[in-house]
């Protein structure tokens, strides 16, 4: 019972905050268009599942969830009429977003074999579903701005607020990019075999990437603030959604567990979690 209501709150709460945030004059044979898209998201993970389970594999559990951001945010360009080149921008920056992480993940994954976090999600049809349905609450909740700029149908001025957000859309970008690469280049070194990364960025935050993921949405949001009014407010819960997730349930969390167990030994990775900022970057 209690995962049915989990489940009933997941797919709920964000169809109603994706349909609190359609605009007015944008429909879909009658129906809010941010509704519509809202339930193709999950339609998307809800489909993928079955395979997936069948096959028990996670292996194509994050490339599933950038495809749908490109999806849904294609979908939007396609319903919405006469885009000005601000609101190409945020599609543009959406669907860049997405390609870069989807493919970043989907290598990974393949590379490394599996996810270790799915081992004892992936055989349990139940949990395994309700993964993917999670999936498809992030999607939607995360892009629920940017869909919502999109699909306006009016004209706005864009000005200082705008290209703030622009800003710290890229800087959020350029840190996550850079964090994944240097990670990667760190793995790839024999000789950091079983050790934990203490580099780069890394050195300044243990999860600059996700710092950079909760950056790039927060500026996403703020870009989408001319396009807004009335109900559509809502959306700025997307990049507090973003920051919800990624520091209360299934990012740090998870890894900071799995820091533990390898490391928990470890003076010097003891002394690394006591010197250095969990999430903010520290500048020197």
């Amino acid at each position: 019972m209690k995962k049915i209501l989990f489940i009933l709150l997941a797919v709920g709460f964000p169809i109603g905050v994706a349909t609190l945030a359609n605009p007015s004059e944008s429909s879909v044979g009658g129906w809010p268009a941010m509704t519509v898209l809202a339930l193709g998201c999950f339609a998307i993970q809800w489909l993928a599942f079955v395979p997936a389970r069948l096959l028990e594999t996670e292996r194509f559990y994050d490339l599933t969830g950038s495809l749908t951001y490109i999806a849904v945010t294609l979908a939007a360009v396609s319903i919405a009429t006469a885009l000005s080149s601000a609101q190409w921008l945020i599609a543009i920056m959406v669907l860049l977003w997405a390609g870069r992480l989807g493919s970043f993940l989907f290598r990974r994954i393949h590379a490394a074999g599996g996810d270790q976090r799915f081992d004892h999600i992936k055989i349990s049809s139940s949990r395994f579903f309700v993964a993917w349905t999670l999936q498809g609450a992030w999607v939607v909740m995360t892009s629920c701005a940017a869909l919502t700029a999109i699909l306006s149908a009016e004209q706005r001025t864009v000005g200082a607020v705008y290209v703030i957000g622009a800003v710290m859309w890229v800087a959020g970008f350029a840190i996550e990019v850079m964090a994944d690469r240097q990670k990667s280049r760190f793995r790839a070194d024999p000789a950091n075999t079983g050790q934990f990364i203490n580099v780069g960025l890394w050195a300044r935050s243990r999860h600059p990437n996700y710092f950079g993921e909760i950056l790039l949405w927060t500026g996403i949001a703020v870009m989408a603030i001319p396009y807004l009014s009335g109900t559509q407010w809502v959306v700025m819960l997307s990049p507090l959604f973003v920051y919800f997730l990624l520091t209360r349930m299934s990012g740090i969390p998870t890894l900071a567990r799995r820091g533990q167990q390898l490391w928990g030994d470890d003076p010097a990775y003891q002394a690394y979690l006591e010197s250095t900022p969990r999430l903010l970057p520290r500048l020197f």
